[in-house]
């Protein structure tokens, strides 16, 4: 592993690895600053472009966009109090008033120096962890590797969302979908309907750009929330002494960003409130917060932007993505024939290592990068939706088609994003749908090897004493969860 860690560090610092990592960070920038344009949107529109790229260069190119779209984000949120992506709104708080004092260039310095703090600090946890954990999921079997994908969806139907009983609902669709074309095992055809156009099953790409990117254009037409005045980036820049006194605001938002990134589900979004919110308990002066100090802007933008590395651990290691963003990865992943999972560090271990530390050294890029280019994404807040619409929905049915130029890939990217409009009007998250869709094949593959190795007995076989324990802590946290969610639910009435 070691040996492999050393190759890895040759091969992420090439030209054009680092070139594209320039072009993603700055593309997501640019998204992130544009109200109602989330980076997800972006990712999974740009995700075809990274198919016609070496590893090496394609997945870094996302891994770009996804940091520069967290920390562009923050801008409409500092600048007009509109928060470019979810992840932003905590943010907002303090950001704004920041901007109504005339110092929005300390509240954007603040916010990008935040930014790639706690991605630095969770980008190197990631490393760090992935050395144990890979060894550990290296010993796993199929019976190990069904139980815990069988537990994270339990997981992921149970902590995303607000209602459990609609994220199961959603998750089963997903791996009934999953079940449409070939059976791998034995070769029977399922669901298809005679249609020779499912016998390969539904493809990924249309379905990940359908719902999650068409819900989102429709969104940004429906809200026509044009028309701000643009502030000016201007007043005095962050300095070092102030630095200094957000440094230990930084440190504990990144430790709860990370640890909120190992748990599937939660997201950006819950680790910039509680960033926010322990940082304000914490302070000798909690009412200063929501009137303009930049601990506030520290404390959001750092934890939400250390949720980003500590969702690849499941990811790499077996394969479970653990939200949105590192679905889209992991079709990225899949696309380039690395399939994250107990395999990939055996027979691709330098390539894996290349591309976390690519993503280190996006964290270096990402700060010159920002620092020049703020007062230009500070411009883009007052473009019209009118010349942005018809360049994303162009690049939708682009991507959907050029990865197989199958004209069922277009139905199918219809198809999806009309579901996934309907589901967003329902209130039902699609979450866990592409969960289930993504971790069905591999699950019953898995399960169809214990039978096997159980010979036609896989429950007792399933409840072995590794097994059961295994299956037994995963449900602790469960149980917790849930117990939790309803105990504050009879609090707060």
């Amino acid at each position: 592993m070691i040996e492999q860690f050393t190759q890895g560090l040759e091969l992420a610092f090439r030209l054009d690895t680092i070139l594209f990592i320039c072009m993603g960070l700055f593309g997501g920038m640019l998204v992130g600053a544009l109200p109602g344009f989330t980076t997800l949107m972006a990712m999974a529109i740009l995700l075809p472009i990274s198919f016609f790229l070496d590893p090496l260069v394609g997945i870094p190119f996302l891994l770009g966009i996804y940091k520069g779209g967290m920390f562009g984000g923050s801008v409409p949120a500092i600048l007009v109090s509109m928060p470019g992506t979810g992840a932003a709104v905590a943010t907002t708080l303090d950001g704004y008033q920041l901007t109504k004092k005339g110092q929005s260039r300390k509240a954007l310095d603040t916010a990008l120096v935040s930014s790639v703090f706690g991605d630095t600090f969770s980008d190197i946890f990631t490393i760090l962890m992935i050395f144990p954990i890979a060894l550990l999921v290296m010993q796993f079997g199929p019976p190990e590797i069904f139980a815990v994908l069988l537990l994270s969806l339990v997981i992921i139907a149970v902590t995303t969302g607000g209602n459990v009983l609609k994220s199961l609902i959603m998750m089963l669709l997903g791996i009934w979908l999953s079940f449409i074309g070939t059976d791998p095992l034995g070769g029977v055809e399922r669901f298809t309907f005679g249609l020779f156009d499912l016998k390969s099953g539904i493809p990924l790409l249309p379905m990940l750009i359908g719902v999650f990117a068409i819900p989102e254009i429709v969104n940004v037409v429906m809200r026509s929330t044009r028309g701000q005045a643009l502030a000016a980036v201007v007043g005095d820049r962050l300095n070092w002494s102030e630095f200094k006194s957000i440094f230990r605001t930084l440190c504990r938002s990144c430790v709860i960003g990370t640890g909120i990134g190992i748990i599937p589900g939660l997201g950006q979004v819950v680790a910039a409130m509680m960033g926010y919110t322990a940082a304000k308990n914490a302070s000798d002066d909690p009412q200063k917060f929501g009137k303009g100090e930049i601990e506030g802007v520290a404390a959001a933008e750092s934890a939400n932007n250390a949720v980003n590395g500590p969702t690849l651990v499941p990811l790499l290691t077996l394969g479970i993505p653990g939200d949105n963003v590192t679905a889209i990865l992991l079709g990225a992943f899949v696309a380039q024939g690395l399939r994250p999972g107990p395999q990939l560090f055996e027979e691709q271990g330098a390539t894996v290592f290349a591309i976390l530390i690519a993503m280190v050294l996006a964290n270096l890029l990402f700060l010159v990068i920002g620092y020049l280019s703020v007062p230009f994404f500070a411009r883009l807040v007052t473009l019209k939706n009118s010349i942005l619409v018809p360049i994303v929905i162009m690049f939708a049915f682009a991507g959907a088609f050029v990865f197989r130029s199958d004209s069922i890939d277009l139905l199918m990217l219809v198809g999806f994003g009309a579901f996934g409009l309907i589901a967003r009007a329902a209130r039902f998250d699609v979450m866990p749908m592409v969960m289930g869709f993504i971790l069905g094949p591999p699950m019953e593959y898995a399960f169809g090897q214990t039978v096997a190795m159980a010979q036609n007995a896989p429950l007792a076989f399933l409840l072995t004493e590794r097994q059961g324990m295994l299956i037994l802590l995963a449900l602790i946290p469960v149980i917790g969860f849930v117990l939790w969610r309803r105990m504050k639910k009879l609090a707060t009435g």
